[in-house]
C-alpha cells in the first residue's frame, strides 16, 4: 500500500467517525429538546388544572341565603314611635256600640254607650303559649276602642282563644287576636266607630284594632312586630306593646307560617294561644 493511499484511509476513517459523533450529538440534542418541550408541557397542564381546580379561585360563589316565602326574610328591632294624635281629642267622647247581624262568636255584653275619657293608660297582661305579653292601652289615642278592649278582657272574652293570623311579608309583619272561632272571621256580635286620623302610621309595638271595613272594629285586633309600611290609616291604634314581648312574637315568626291567604300570611307554625287575659287593678 502506497503512503497516499494509507493517508486516504486514515482520513476517510476520521471523517466517518466525525460523522458518528455529530449524528450521536444531534441525537442527544433532539431527545434533550424533546424532554424540555414535555417538561413545559407538564408544568402548562399543571399551572392549567391549578387555575381551574386550585385554590378554589374558580369555585362558584355561593348563592345568599334566600329566607322561605313562608318566613320573614328579616324583622326590624328598632321600635316605632309610640303613635300620638297630631291634635289632642275633647276630654271625653261619646262611644257607642251597635249590635251587628253575625251572631257572637263567644257570649259578651256589650260595653255601655256614653261619655268615656279621652286620657290616661291601662295595663293589660296576655299570657300566652310563648309567655306574657304586655300591653298598654291609652284611651287619648282611642278612648272607645280601649273602653272595648277592658270590657272584653273583664269577661274573659279572649281567655283561651288562638291568635289565628300571622303575617310575614314586607310591609306587613302582624300577629291578629281575638276571634274564639280561630276562623279569622268571629266577633263579638257587635261594633263601634273608627277612631283614626290622617297622619296614623304603623310599625313596630303598635297595637291596632282589626277590621273588615270602615267602623267594623269588634274583638279581632293586631300587633305590629316588624314592618307594617303597606297600612294605611284606617285600622284604630289604641296601644303599644313592650320590647320584651315583641321577642317572643319575634321568634314564633320566625318560625314561619302555614299559608292560607298567601305563601306570606296564614296560621304561625308555632302556636300563640291566649291562655287568660288580665287588666291590671
Amino acid at each position: 500500500m502506497s503512503k497516499k493511499t494509507h493517508q486516504q484511509q486514515l482520513a476517510a476513517r476520521k471523517a466517518k467517525r466525525q460523522a458518528e459523533r455529530d449524528a450521536e450529538h444531534r441525537r442527544q440534542r433532539r431527545n434533550v429538546a424533546v424532554t424540555v418541550a414535555a417538561v413545559v408541557t407538564v408544568v402548562v397542564v399543571v399551572v392549567g388544572a391549578f387555575v381551574v381546580f386550585g385554590g378554589g379561585a374558580g369555585k362558584p360563589a355561593a348563592a345568599p341565603s334566600v329566607a322561605p316565602e313562608n318566613k320573614p326574610s328579616s324583622i326590624p328591632t328598632a321600635m316605632f314611635p309610640a303613635p300620638k294624635r297630631a291634635k289632642p281629642l275633647a276630654a271625653e267622647m261619646n262611644c257607642t256600640y251597635k249590635k251587628s247581624a253575625d251572631p257572637a262568636a263567644k257570649k259578651v255584653n256589650l260595653p255601655a254607650d256614653g261619655k268615656t275619657k279621652a286620657s290616661g293608660t291601662s295595663k293589660v297582661s296576655l299570657s300566652t303559649s310563648i309567655g306574657d305579653l304586655q300591653l298598654t292601652l291609652d284611651s287619648a289615642l282611642a278612648p272607645c276602642a280601649v273602653k272595648n278592649f277592658l270590657s272584653l278582657v273583664g269577661q274573659k272574652y279572649f281567655d283561651n282563644t288562638k291568635c289565628h293570623r300571622l303575617t310575614v311579608g314586607a310591609g306587613l309583619q302582624v300577629l291578629q287576636c281575638g276571634d274564639p272561632t280561630g276562623t279569622g272571621s268571629g266577633g263579638p256580635g257587635y261594633s263601634f266607630a273608627d277612631e283614626v286620623y290622617p297622619t296614623l302610621k304603623y310599625g313596630r309595638g303598635m297595637l291596632a284594632m282589626a277590621n273588615s271595613g270602615p267602623s267594623t272594629n269588634g274583638s279581632q285586633f293586631f300587633i305590629v312586630y316588624g314592618d307594617a309600611s303597606g297600612l294605611t290609616a284606617q285600622y284604630t291604634a289604641f296601644g303599644t306593646i313592650d320590647e320584651p314581648s315583641l321577642k317572643l312574637i319575634d321568634k314564633a315568626a320566625e318560625a314561619g307560617v302555614t299559608p292560607q291567604q298567601s305563601p306570606q300570611d296564614g296560621t304561625p307554625i308555632t302556636p300563640v294561644d291566649i291562655k287568660t287575659a288580665t287588666a291590671a287593678a
